[in-house]
């Protein structure tokens, strides 16, 4: 088993971004009254399901769960624990096996939520097998992959712990509401991570793409919603609620940092390996991943922008043609015990989805049972920003928008 994360005094510090003044900053209300994280899923209200039992009555799978002991599990990079002793052994999916009979083969290919889809959307639209059972979206393709009816229903009965536990505000989420088709993995935000060693701390998005030293030496998400909302923030635009010449705007800066070289390049999760490495300066980041650089090196900082942050959750769908279903469901049930959810985040350090882990992280490690990036106060999440819920027609176009600036 992994020990626990020990949070540096530079780790403890990154608190006080927090204090910063945000320059231009929404107040969230409503679902996150409760001081939970799924601003990011709730805001999605405008897709629907439209379509999807229609799609996915022309997909029926069948589970082998009874007689084919395992499931395959495709998740982003480190998302599970891993045992220190043994990088090819992760605790609680090995508990798991142990407690179930049932053996995980886990692989962590997601990079990106377009590049992944877009290697699976065809032989879902054909109904053809993709030897996944269960995978991880991000909350805005989460609602389309359920849309375009790519998702088995999760019968409540063989998630009863998830029902139980999951935080009040996520049951806001209104693409999924009763979490028929997709049950929260992590949830996160998004800022800048700078690597101290190299340069000097970031605070606004016009620093991070205009400061002479930055040159070259800057990553952004290849998350459209991440890097486009913390660009319309920048413009004093609220990015929950944008007009198309708001993000023609943004998306022209960005556009001009392309151009002149300022960023370095797009990037899904590699993007640690070239900050760790000092090759990039700054990047905008997800507060997990800083999180983890941070504990290896206590140089690289997670800093929430003036502007504010950005929040999203990942998802944990199982896909139309997955074979073990059922499996696949047990398996998601068990990450929804607070034990077992607080050993998760003891090790991700994202913001956990299951209430009751922060009192079971209390007996991990009492810091990280504090800690702000995992477990989020009121007053922080009353920094954080949502992106805009957008139509199908809205999402395939500005989506083509900023493709097209990814690849000048």
């Amino acid at each position: 088993m992994r020990a626990p994360r020990t949070l540096s005094s530079p780790a403890r510090a990154l608190l006080q971004a927090f204090g910063r003044p945000a320059t231009r900053r929404r107040v969230l209300t409503g679902a996150l009254a409760g001081g939970a994280v799924a601003v990011g899923a709730a805001t999605l209200g405008g897709r629907g399901l439209e379509g999807t039992a229609a799609a996915a009555a022309n997909c029926t799978a069948v589970d082998h769960s009874a007689t084919e002991r395992r499931v395959a599990f495709s998740n982003w990079v480190q998302y599970v624990d891993v045992d220190e002793r043994d990088p090819n052994r992760r605790p609680t999916l090995a508990a798991f096996t142990a407690q179930t009979g049932i053996k995980v083969g886990y692989t962590e290919d997601i990079n990106d939520n377009n590049e992944f889809f877009g290697r699976v959307r065809t032989q879902l639209a054909a109904c053809q097998d993709i030897e996944r059972d269960l995978v991880v979206f991000t909350d805005w393709m989460a609602a389309k992959v359920i849309r375009l009816g790519f998702a088995q229903s999760i019968d409540p009965a063989r998630v009863a712990t998830v029902h139980r536990n999951v935080l009040p505000s996520l049951r806001q989420r209104s693409y999924d509401r009763e979490f028929a088709y997709s049950i929260p993995w992590q949830s996160g935000l998004t800022g800048f991570a700078v690597n101290t060693r190299v340069a000097t701390e970031v605070h606004t998005v016009d620093e991070l793409l205009t400061r002479p030293d930055l040159k070259g030496r800057v990553t952004v998400s290849m998350e459209m919603p991440d890097t486009m909302g913390l660009l319309i923030a920048s413009l004093g635009k609220d990015p929950a609620n944008f007009t198309p010449e708001d993000f023609d705007a943004a998306l022209d800066k960005l556009s001009r940092a392309v151009r002149s070289g300022h960023i370095r390049r797009f990037s899904g999760n590699e993007y640690v390996q070239d900050l760790a490495k000092g090759d990039v300066a700054a990047a905008i980041a997800w507060s997990g991943d800083a999180l983890q650089l941070n504990a290896n090196d206590e140089k690289i900082k997670f800093i929430a922008p003036d502007e504010g942050l950005m929040i999203w959750s990942d998802c944990a769908l199982i896909p139309s043609t997955a074979r073990h279903g059922a499996n696949a469901a047990k398996l998601l049930d068990y990450y929804y015990d607070p034990s077992v959810a607080a050993e998760l985040a003891a090790w991700v350090n994202y913001v956990c989805p299951v209430a009751g882990a922060q009192e079971e992280m209390a007996k991990i490690d009492p810091e990280l049972a504090e800690h702000e990036l995992i477990f989020p106060s009121v007053a922080t999440l009353a920094r954080v920003r949502a992106f805009k819920s957008l139509s199908a027609a809205e999402e395939r176009a500005y989506q083509a928008s900023f493709t097209a600036v990814m690849g000048i």
